[in-house]
């Protein structure tokens, strides 16, 4: 049987602690030069020392910085690829009749063919998803987003509890977040 520890504990915490002290500083400016924020950095730095403690022999690791600064650079492009986007909710704030709205921002008439086009496009990925809902779920969810017509109105309309139109807008929501999750990704 082949030993998979061939330095002590005590010898390889004393060069990951070396390790930590000779390219910390090092290692935090080139990640955070890299990402949006001090807490990014931290965290992909503390990945990196994780990483390395959880190497089983460091002894073969030639050229010890080298192998961190790597390591970072992949833990970095992880980072970046797990972002995801920001949801549209979360960008949305109650008005004073409390109702839900958005930054005018998002709303901006930019008009040029790239432009057209992506509205083309979302606008057919949008109605695709809607056609594939239930005829209650659409029909709340079109009526709300976009005939402007709150969820009491729709209650009224319906004749339905103001808790299942409610319910009905949520399954709505979380179906074409599910299906247009290929289009946020573009």
């Amino acid at each position: 049987m082949v030993d998979l520890i061939s330095i002590s504990p005590m010898a390889k915490q004393q060069k990951i602690g070396d390790a930590v002290q000779n390219y910390g500083k090092r290692l935090f400016g080139f990640i955070r030069s890299r990402v949006k924020s001090d807490e990014d950095a931290e965290d992909i730095l503390q990945d990196v020392w994780y990483y390395l403690s959880s190497v089983v022999d460091i002894e073969p690791i030639g050229q010890l910085s080298a192998w961190l600064f790597r390591v970072s650079r992949n833990r970095i492009i992880d980072k970046q690829r797990k972002l995801k986007p920001q949801s549209l909710d979360d960008l949305a704030y109650e008005n004073e009749e409390g109702e839900m709205s958005y930054p005018e921002s998002l709303l901006a008439d930019e008009r040029n063919p790239e432009t057209e086009f992506e509205r083309a496009y979302i606008r057919e990925q949008l109605f695709a998803a809607l056609n594939e809902l239930p005829q209650k779920q659409r029909d709340v969810f079109v009526w709300n987003e976009l005939e402007d017509m709150t969820l009491q109105q729709i209650a009224d309309r319906t004749g339905d509890n103001i808790k299942t139109i409610i319910s009905r807008k949520r399954y709505a929501v979380a179906h074409l977040r599910e299906w247009l999750q290929n289009l946020y990704e573009e």
